[in-house]
């Protein structure tokens, strides 16, 4: 019999806790709100290839809940065992506005779950055909606001549906800038960029995945973004604040992973952990770019949830404003 080296054998031994202790855990399941094919759906499948090398191997699964605007998968989250093998990608509409927005929640967001870490960030592009922008000499959003404030209810801009946060972010804007604009809900932001290309419509509010492209190739200009800041994957576009008319607006489109109020500390712990190994690679955030987001993480629980709740008056005062109400 071939006798191995001591040493080799004392590593197999003290290996082996690590490897049985990833074998017995249940897989790790991502709860998507979304169908599958979206930007949060490709967020998920990228955490997914990269989880397991952070996580003893444990293997991870998406779970794709959608509907009802994202409620229906969070409140899987909110509902399942508090055991650390549930997790949701839930997003700041859900967590802020939604309590909002609707007449009857199916979950107290305070009280049936708990904020692992914040994962992405990305905020509302305005865009406008670049062609048309050209014409009427929309260089930037003072520009653009000065010509809707000469053509009343003239410019027409598209917007994902009524209390959506384009939506929000469009009724956020017409009101800080007294401006008159036509808010235009859509279905899906495939047919807002198409229409806004034909001259339908003169302007698209929606996030960065649907938009980029269309810029890249030169058919699109992105007047601004929505968030305070300007967006680290698109640093040439300006924020709405830095036109004196909408100076402080700061909204951003944020993503957060959620587990369910009970799952203990230690757990909580061990995902926290994982998820900012994987969240603060260079290669994740270049995954990351094609998707519109900015790679994110909290620097711990406690941070993440704080996040939550000074988030929560903005997104208030957003529903307040466009008068919006889901259900």
């Amino acid at each position: 019999m071939t006798r191995l080296p001591r040493r080799t054998l004392l590593l197999a031994t003290l290996a082996m806790p690590a490897v049985a202790q990833a074998q017995s855990r249940r897989p790790l399941r991502i709860v998507v709100p979304f169908p599958p094919g979206g930007a949060v759906d490709s967020l998920a499948r990228v955490l997914a290839d990269r989880l397991p090398a952070v996580l003893d191997q444990q293997q991870v699964v998406v779970d794709n809940r959608s509907g009802g605007g994202g409620l229906i998968g969070a409140d899987a989250v909110a509902k399942a065992p508090a055991d650390g093998t549930t997790i949701g990608i839930i997003g700041a509409a859900t967590l802020c506005a939604a309590p909002f927005l609707q007449t009857s929640m199916p979950f107290d967001v305070a009280r049936d779950l708990r904020a692992v870490t914040q994962i992405t960030d990305s905020a509302v592009l305005l865009a406008v055909n670049a062609q048309v922008a050209q014409q009427r000499g929309w260089t930037g959003m003072a520009a653009l606001l000065d010509w809707a404030r000469a053509n009343p209810g003239a410019f027409r801009v598209a917007h994902s549906g009524v209390a959506t946060v384009s939506h929000l972010v469009m009724s956020a804007v017409v009101a800080q800038a007294r401006v008159d604009m036509t808010l235009v809900p859509y279905r899906g932001g495939a047919q807002q960029a198409t229409d806004l290309l034909a001259g339908t419509v003169e302007g698209s509010a929606d996030l960065p995945s649907s938009l980029m492209p269309h810029a890249a190739a030169g058919r699109l200009r992105l007047l601004g973004t929505s968030s305070g800041a300007r967006l680290a994957l698109l640093p040439d576009v300006p924020a709405f604040a830095e036109t004196p008319a909408l100076a402080g607006f700061d909204v951003r489109s944020w993503n957060a992973m959620m587990v369910p109020a009970a799952t203990p500390e230690a757990e909580v712990a061990r995902l926290h952990a994982a998820f900012r190994q994987v969240g603060t690679s260079a290669s994740f955030a270049e995954a990351l770019r094609p998707l519109g987001y900015d790679a994110v993480t909290s620097a711990s629980p406690a941070a993440a949830a704080q996040l939550i709740r000074d988030e929560t008056p903005r997104w208030e005062r957003l529903v307040r404003t466009s008068g919006a109400t889901a259900g």
